[in-house]
Protein backbone atom coordinates (compact mmCIF):
# COMPACT_ATOMS: atom_id res chain seq x y z
CA UNK A 1 0.00 0.00 0.00
CA UNK A 2 1.41 3.46 -0.95
CA UNK A 3 2.04 5.85 1.95
CA UNK A 4 1.33 9.46 1.82
CA UNK A 5 3.35 11.79 3.16
CA UNK A 6 1.65 14.85 2.85
CA UNK A 7 -1.20 15.86 5.68
CA UNK A 8 -4.65 16.89 5.51
CA UNK A 9 -5.65 19.49 3.32
CA UNK A 10 -6.68 23.05 5.51
CA UNK A 11 -8.83 24.90 3.80
CA UNK A 12 -8.76 28.35 5.16
CA UNK A 13 -5.04 29.41 5.31
CA UNK A 14 -4.71 27.71 2.05
CA UNK A 15 -7.56 29.58 0.16
CA UNK A 16 -5.53 32.73 1.71
CA UNK A 17 -2.23 31.95 0.12
CA UNK A 18 -3.95 31.05 -3.55
CA UNK A 19 -6.01 34.32 -3.71
CA UNK A 20 -2.80 35.88 -2.68
CA UNK A 21 -0.40 34.08 -5.02
CA UNK A 22 -3.01 34.96 -7.88
CA UNK A 23 -3.32 38.75 -7.17
CA UNK A 24 0.75 38.64 -7.19
CA UNK A 25 0.99 36.74 -10.35
CA UNK A 26 -1.86 38.32 -11.99
CA UNK A 27 -0.13 42.02 -11.59
CA UNK A 28 3.19 41.03 -12.52
CA UNK A 29 5.10 42.11 -15.56
CA UNK A 30 3.92 40.27 -18.85
CA UNK A 31 5.80 40.04 -23.02
CA UNK A 32 3.62 40.53 -25.91
CA UNK A 33 4.76 37.43 -27.89
CA UNK A 34 2.11 35.56 -29.68
CA UNK A 35 0.63 32.70 -28.37
CA UNK A 36 -0.35 31.06 -31.79
CA UNK A 37 1.74 28.16 -33.06
CA UNK A 38 1.77 26.59 -36.63
CA UNK A 39 1.03 23.12 -35.13
CA UNK A 40 -1.53 21.93 -32.62
CA UNK A 41 -1.08 22.63 -28.81
CA UNK A 42 -3.05 20.24 -26.96
CA UNK A 43 -2.91 19.31 -23.05
CA UNK A 44 -3.70 15.91 -24.31
CA UNK A 45 -3.28 13.24 -23.07
CA UNK A 46 -2.36 14.85 -19.48
CA UNK A 47 -4.46 16.35 -17.04
CA UNK A 48 -2.35 19.63 -16.73
CA UNK A 49 -2.83 22.45 -18.63
CA UNK A 50 0.03 24.72 -19.91
CA UNK A 51 -0.23 28.42 -19.16
CA UNK A 52 -0.28 29.22 -23.22
CA UNK A 53 -3.22 30.21 -24.87
CA UNK A 54 -4.24 28.52 -28.70
CA UNK A 55 -3.99 31.96 -30.30
CA UNK A 56 -7.14 34.35 -31.42
CA UNK A 57 -8.65 32.64 -34.76
CA UNK A 58 -8.36 29.10 -33.03
CA UNK A 59 -11.12 26.89 -32.59
CA UNK A 60 -9.76 23.64 -30.84
CA UNK A 61 -11.75 20.50 -29.79
CA UNK A 62 -10.06 18.25 -27.63
CA UNK A 63 -11.72 14.64 -27.07
CA UNK A 64 -10.56 11.96 -24.71
CA UNK A 65 -12.87 8.48 -24.12
CA UNK A 66 -11.65 6.40 -20.48
CA UNK A 67 -12.13 3.83 -18.51
CA UNK A 68 -11.54 3.31 -14.82
CA UNK A 69 -12.12 0.70 -12.35
CA UNK A 70 -11.21 0.84 -8.39
CA UNK A 71 -11.34 -1.72 -5.64
CA UNK A 72 -10.92 -1.31 -2.21
CA UNK A 73 -9.24 -5.06 -2.31
CA UNK A 74 -7.96 -7.77 -4.80
CA UNK A 75 -10.78 -9.82 -3.78
CA UNK A 76 -13.72 -6.83 -4.03
CA UNK A 77 -15.25 -6.37 -6.65
CA UNK A 78 -14.23 -3.16 -7.90
CA UNK A 79 -16.80 0.03 -9.44
CA UNK A 80 -16.09 0.43 -12.71
CA UNK A 81 -16.70 4.24 -14.85
CA UNK A 82 -16.05 4.94 -18.36
CA UNK A 83 -17.56 7.93 -20.41
CA UNK A 84 -15.60 10.97 -22.35
CA UNK A 85 -13.79 14.12 -22.09
CA UNK A 86 -14.93 16.66 -24.26
CA UNK A 87 -12.98 20.19 -24.14
CA UNK A 88 -13.11 23.02 -26.11
CA UNK A 89 -10.78 26.37 -26.51
CA UNK A 90 -10.64 29.35 -28.67
CA UNK A 91 -9.16 32.85 -28.13
CA UNK A 92 -11.00 36.07 -30.00
CA UNK A 93 -10.37 38.67 -27.52
CA UNK A 94 -6.66 38.52 -27.03
CA UNK A 95 -3.52 36.62 -27.94
CA UNK A 96 -2.56 35.37 -24.30
CA UNK A 97 -6.16 35.65 -22.97
CA UNK A 98 -8.06 31.82 -23.47
CA UNK A 99 -11.57 30.66 -22.75
CA UNK A 100 -12.44 26.96 -22.50
CA UNK A 101 -15.08 24.74 -21.54
CA UNK A 102 -14.48 21.09 -20.04
CA UNK A 103 -17.23 18.79 -20.45
CA UNK A 104 -17.45 15.33 -18.90
CA UNK A 105 -20.08 12.48 -19.60
CA UNK A 106 -19.68 9.35 -18.28
CA UNK A 107 -21.28 5.69 -16.89
CA UNK A 108 -21.03 4.77 -13.07
CA UNK A 109 -21.14 1.35 -12.04
CA UNK A 110 -21.87 0.60 -8.57
CA UNK A 111 -19.70 -2.20 -6.35
CA UNK A 112 -21.41 -5.33 -5.59
CA UNK A 113 -24.85 -4.67 -7.72
CA UNK A 114 -25.51 -4.26 -11.22
CA UNK A 115 -26.73 -0.39 -10.88
CA UNK A 116 -25.32 1.81 -13.73
CA UNK A 117 -25.46 5.69 -13.41
CA UNK A 118 -25.45 7.34 -16.37
CA UNK A 119 -25.40 11.28 -17.08
CA UNK A 120 -22.97 14.67 -17.18
CA UNK A 121 -20.21 14.33 -14.23
CA UNK A 122 -18.90 17.79 -14.24
CA UNK A 123 -19.06 20.98 -16.38
CA UNK A 124 -16.22 23.89 -15.76
CA UNK A 125 -16.47 27.19 -17.97
CA UNK A 126 -13.64 29.38 -17.48
CA UNK A 127 -10.51 31.24 -18.70
CA UNK A 128 -6.72 31.08 -18.61
CA UNK A 129 -4.28 34.19 -19.11
CA UNK A 130 -0.99 34.68 -19.93
CA UNK A 131 0.85 36.56 -16.89
CA UNK A 132 4.73 35.84 -18.14
CA UNK A 133 6.59 34.20 -20.71
CA UNK A 134 10.94 34.61 -20.58
CA UNK A 135 12.95 35.08 -23.85
CA UNK A 136 15.66 32.46 -23.92
CA UNK A 137 19.00 33.37 -25.93
CA UNK A 138 19.18 32.93 -29.36
CA UNK A 139 21.69 30.41 -29.56
CA UNK A 140 21.48 29.90 -33.35
CA UNK A 141 23.63 33.42 -33.88
CA UNK A 142 26.64 32.20 -31.88
CA UNK A 143 29.29 30.81 -34.15
CA UNK A 144 32.25 32.04 -32.49
CA UNK A 145 32.55 29.18 -29.49
CA UNK A 146 31.10 25.95 -29.70
CA UNK A 147 30.66 25.71 -25.94
CA UNK A 148 28.76 28.61 -25.83
CA UNK A 149 26.43 27.63 -28.59
CA UNK A 150 25.97 24.50 -26.61
CA UNK A 151 25.93 25.74 -22.85
CA UNK A 152 22.40 25.26 -21.21
CA UNK A 153 20.78 28.93 -20.81
CA UNK A 154 20.15 30.05 -17.38
CA UNK A 155 16.97 32.32 -18.28
CA UNK A 156 15.25 28.10 -18.95
CA UNK A 157 15.31 28.02 -15.22
CA UNK A 158 12.56 30.99 -14.62
CA UNK A 159 9.08 29.61 -15.67
CA UNK A 160 6.11 30.89 -17.80
CA UNK A 161 3.31 31.98 -15.29
CA UNK A 162 -0.24 31.88 -16.24
CA UNK A 163 -3.40 31.93 -14.16
CA UNK A 164 -6.88 30.29 -14.39
CA UNK A 165 -10.24 31.42 -13.21
CA UNK A 166 -13.53 29.03 -13.47
CA UNK A 167 -17.20 27.69 -12.43
CA UNK A 168 -17.89 24.34 -11.64
CA UNK A 169 -21.45 23.28 -12.92
CA UNK A 170 -23.52 20.31 -11.45
CA UNK A 171 -26.10 18.66 -13.10
CA UNK A 172 -28.06 17.38 -9.76
CA UNK A 173 -27.35 13.95 -10.95
CA UNK A 174 -26.43 10.88 -9.31
CA UNK A 175 -22.32 11.15 -10.10
CA UNK A 176 -21.38 14.59 -8.45
CA UNK A 177 -22.13 15.40 -5.15
CA UNK A 178 -20.80 18.90 -5.40
CA UNK A 179 -23.09 21.99 -4.89
CA UNK A 180 -24.77 23.21 -7.85
CA UNK A 181 -22.02 26.37 -8.97
CA UNK A 182 -18.39 26.71 -7.11
CA UNK A 183 -15.61 28.32 -8.57
CA UNK A 184 -12.03 27.20 -9.04
CA UNK A 185 -8.91 28.94 -9.15
CA UNK A 186 -5.09 27.62 -10.44
CA UNK A 187 -1.67 28.74 -11.08
CA UNK A 188 -0.05 26.99 -14.51
CA UNK A 189 3.95 27.13 -14.46
CA UNK A 190 5.96 25.86 -17.49
CA UNK A 191 9.33 25.09 -17.42
CA UNK A 192 10.80 25.03 -21.12
CA UNK A 193 14.48 23.34 -19.91
CA UNK A 194 15.29 22.81 -24.05
CA UNK A 195 13.03 22.64 -27.31
CA UNK A 196 11.85 19.36 -26.39
CA UNK A 197 11.62 18.81 -22.90
CA UNK A 198 9.19 20.58 -20.75
CA UNK A 199 7.39 20.21 -16.81
CA UNK A 200 4.41 22.02 -16.22
CA UNK A 201 3.24 22.18 -12.53
CA UNK A 202 -0.42 23.57 -12.04
CA UNK A 203 -1.68 23.97 -8.40
CA UNK A 204 -5.85 24.31 -8.22
CA UNK A 205 -8.18 25.09 -5.64
CA UNK A 206 -11.46 23.81 -6.90
CA UNK A 207 -15.44 23.25 -5.52
CA UNK A 208 -14.43 26.73 -3.42
CA UNK A 209 -17.42 27.12 -0.28
CA UNK A 210 -18.44 23.95 -0.67
CA UNK A 211 -18.20 20.41 1.57
CA UNK A 212 -16.40 19.17 -1.56
CA UNK A 213 -13.59 21.92 -1.44
CA UNK A 214 -10.22 20.36 -2.59
CA UNK A 215 -6.62 21.56 -3.43
CA UNK A 216 -4.67 19.82 -6.14
CA UNK A 217 -1.28 19.70 -7.55
CA UNK A 218 -0.25 17.87 -10.96
CA UNK A 219 3.54 18.08 -12.05
CA UNK A 220 4.09 16.69 -15.88
CA UNK A 221 7.13 15.97 -17.48
CA UNK A 222 6.90 15.67 -21.63
CA UNK A 223 9.72 14.45 -23.90
CA UNK A 224 9.21 15.17 -27.36
CA UNK A 225 11.17 13.06 -30.71
CA UNK A 226 10.98 13.16 -34.26
CA UNK A 227 8.75 15.75 -34.51
CA UNK A 228 5.71 13.80 -34.24
CA UNK A 229 5.91 12.01 -31.07
CA UNK A 230 6.00 12.71 -27.55
CA UNK A 231 5.98 10.88 -24.20
CA UNK A 232 4.81 12.18 -20.46
CA UNK A 233 4.83 11.01 -17.16
CA UNK A 234 2.14 12.43 -14.85
CA UNK A 235 1.91 12.68 -10.70
CA UNK A 236 -1.48 14.19 -9.70
CA UNK A 237 -2.36 14.26 -6.30
CA UNK A 238 -5.03 15.71 -4.97
CA UNK A 239 -5.96 16.66 -1.14
CA UNK A 240 -9.19 16.13 0.55
CA UNK A 241 -10.27 17.06 4.38
CA UNK A 242 -9.99 12.78 5.18
CA UNK A 243 -7.51 11.69 2.56
CA UNK A 244 -5.23 11.97 -0.54
CA UNK A 245 -5.58 10.61 -3.65
CA UNK A 246 -2.45 9.80 -5.79
CA UNK A 247 -2.80 9.24 -9.90
CA UNK A 248 0.40 8.17 -11.56
CA UNK A 249 0.37 8.18 -15.39
CA UNK A 250 2.03 7.81 -18.60
CA UNK A 251 1.45 8.64 -22.08
CA UNK A 252 2.10 8.72 -25.71
CA UNK A 253 1.10 11.33 -28.04
CA UNK A 254 1.43 11.33 -32.11
CA UNK A 255 0.72 14.32 -34.41
CA UNK A 256 -0.64 13.05 -37.48
CA UNK A 257 -1.13 16.37 -38.84
CA UNK A 258 -0.46 20.05 -37.95
CA UNK A 259 -3.98 20.11 -37.42
CA UNK A 260 -4.85 16.55 -35.46
CA UNK A 261 -2.70 14.79 -32.87
CA UNK A 262 -3.75 11.12 -31.15
CA UNK A 263 -3.17 10.17 -27.81
CA UNK A 264 -3.38 7.40 -25.22
CA UNK A 265 -2.52 7.02 -21.78
CA UNK A 266 -2.54 4.52 -18.77
CA UNK A 267 -2.72 5.42 -15.11
CA UNK A 268 -2.43 3.98 -11.42
CA UNK A 269 -5.17 5.11 -8.83
CA UNK A 270 -4.44 5.52 -5.18
CA UNK A 271 -7.11 6.66 -3.39
CA UNK A 272 -7.32 6.17 0.46
CA UNK A 273 -7.26 2.53 0.72
CA UNK A 274 -8.31 1.94 -2.80
CA UNK A 275 -6.60 1.32 -5.86
CA UNK A 276 -7.37 1.14 -9.56
CA UNK A 277 -6.25 1.74 -13.20
CA UNK A 278 -7.20 4.09 -15.72
CA UNK A 279 -7.04 4.02 -19.14
CA UNK A 280 -7.56 6.45 -22.21
CA UNK A 281 -7.98 6.63 -25.80
CA UNK A 282 -8.07 10.14 -27.74
CA UNK A 283 -7.57 12.97 -30.04
CA UNK A 284 -7.37 16.67 -30.46
CA UNK A 285 -8.18 18.81 -33.78
CA UNK A 286 -8.05 22.50 -34.34
CA UNK A 287 -9.55 24.71 -37.17
CA UNK A 288 -6.92 27.51 -37.59
CA UNK A 289 -8.21 30.32 -38.90
CA UNK A 290 -5.78 32.39 -37.33
CA UNK A 291 -4.29 35.97 -38.79
CA UNK A 292 -1.21 37.43 -37.52
CA UNK A 293 -1.69 40.83 -37.03
CA UNK A 294 1.56 43.84 -37.89
CA UNK A 295 2.68 47.47 -37.01
CA UNK A 296 4.23 49.94 -39.22
CA UNK A 297 7.52 51.10 -38.04
CA UNK A 298 10.14 53.16 -39.65
CA UNK A 299 13.49 52.49 -39.52
CA UNK A 300 14.73 52.90 -35.68
CA UNK A 301 11.87 50.41 -35.51
CA UNK A 302 9.36 53.51 -34.17
CA UNK A 303 5.92 53.91 -35.19
CA UNK A 304 5.07 57.06 -36.80
CA UNK A 305 2.99 59.68 -35.85
CA UNK A 306 0.20 60.22 -37.74
CA UNK A 307 0.65 63.70 -39.78
CA UNK A 308 -3.04 64.09 -40.96
CA UNK A 309 -4.99 67.50 -39.95
CA UNK A 310 -7.29 67.74 -37.70
CA UNK A 311 -10.25 67.09 -40.14
CA UNK A 312 -8.91 64.21 -42.19
CA UNK A 313 -8.67 62.52 -39.22
CA UNK A 314 -12.33 63.61 -38.17
CA UNK A 315 -13.48 62.18 -41.47
CA UNK A 316 -11.36 58.58 -41.27
CA UNK A 317 -13.57 58.17 -37.96
CA UNK A 318 -16.54 58.02 -40.44
CA UNK A 319 -14.60 55.70 -43.18
CA UNK A 320 -13.75 53.38 -40.46
CA UNK A 321 -17.12 53.03 -39.02
CA UNK A 322 -18.74 51.82 -42.45
CA UNK A 323 -15.64 49.52 -42.67
CA UNK A 324 -16.66 48.21 -39.08
CA UNK A 325 -20.26 47.76 -40.78
CA UNK A 326 -18.96 45.21 -43.05
CA UNK A 327 -16.93 43.57 -41.64
CA UNK A 328 -19.99 42.85 -39.31
CA UNK A 329 -22.03 41.61 -42.16
CA UNK A 330 -19.45 39.21 -43.73
CA UNK A 331 -19.15 37.63 -40.08
CA UNK A 332 -23.03 37.56 -39.58
CA UNK A 333 -23.16 35.16 -42.32
CA UNK A 334 -20.03 32.90 -41.28
CA UNK A 335 -20.75 30.76 -37.73
CA UNK A 336 -17.79 33.26 -35.70
CA UNK A 337 -15.67 33.35 -39.17
CA UNK A 338 -15.29 29.67 -38.33
CA UNK A 339 -16.14 28.62 -42.11
CA UNK A 340 -15.05 32.30 -43.55
CA UNK A 341 -12.40 33.09 -45.80
CA UNK A 342 -8.77 33.39 -44.14
CA UNK A 343 -7.29 36.30 -46.89
CA UNK A 344 -9.00 38.89 -49.00
CA UNK A 345 -8.61 37.83 -52.48
CA UNK A 346 -5.51 40.05 -54.17
CA UNK A 347 -5.17 41.42 -57.58
CA UNK A 348 -3.34 38.62 -58.92
CA UNK A 349 -5.43 35.87 -57.73
CA UNK A 350 -8.79 37.38 -58.94
CA UNK A 351 -7.29 37.49 -62.84
CA UNK A 352 -6.54 33.95 -62.25
CA UNK A 353 -9.92 33.02 -61.35
CA UNK A 354 -11.22 35.35 -64.21
CA UNK A 355 -9.12 33.68 -66.60
CA UNK A 356 -10.37 29.97 -65.26
CA UNK A 357 -13.91 31.44 -65.73
CA UNK A 358 -12.80 32.14 -69.49
CA UNK A 359 -11.42 28.75 -69.73
CA UNK A 360 -14.07 26.92 -68.48
CA UNK A 361 -16.78 29.24 -70.90
CA UNK A 362 -14.33 28.52 -74.01
CA UNK A 363 -14.95 25.03 -72.97
CA UNK A 364 -18.24 24.64 -72.77
CA UNK A 365 -18.86 26.69 -76.39
CA UNK A 366 -16.34 23.96 -78.24
CA UNK A 367 -18.33 20.96 -76.54
CA UNK A 368 -21.61 23.01 -77.87
CA UNK A 369 -20.11 22.94 -81.64
CA UNK A 370 -19.24 18.90 -81.03
CA UNK A 371 -22.63 18.44 -80.71
CA UNK A 372 -24.09 21.05 -83.22
CA UNK A 373 -21.58 19.15 -85.99
CA UNK A 374 -22.62 15.20 -84.26
CA UNK A 375 -26.10 16.15 -84.91
CA UNK A 376 -26.23 17.64 -88.06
Amino acid sequence: MLKLKYPPFSKSKSLKKILIFTLFFWGSTSSFSAQYTEIINSNQPGFSESPYSVGTGIYQFENNFFLRSISLKPDFPSAQYGGVDLQFRTSFLLEKLELNAHLNYQQDRVALEKIYNTGFGSMTVGAKYLVYQPKYTDKTKEIRSWRKRGAFDKKRLLPSVGVSLGMNADFSNKISGATSITPKVGILLQHNLTQNFNIVNNFYYNNIGSDFSEFSHIVTATQSFYNRYSIFFENKTVFEKNQNNINLGLGLAYLYHKDLQINTSGRFLFEGKAQGFYASFGFSYRIDRHQDTYKDLDINGVKPKNKLGFSKRFLRIFKNKNKGLKTKENKKNNFLGIFGKKKKETEVEKLEREIKELEKEMKKEEKKKERQKSNN
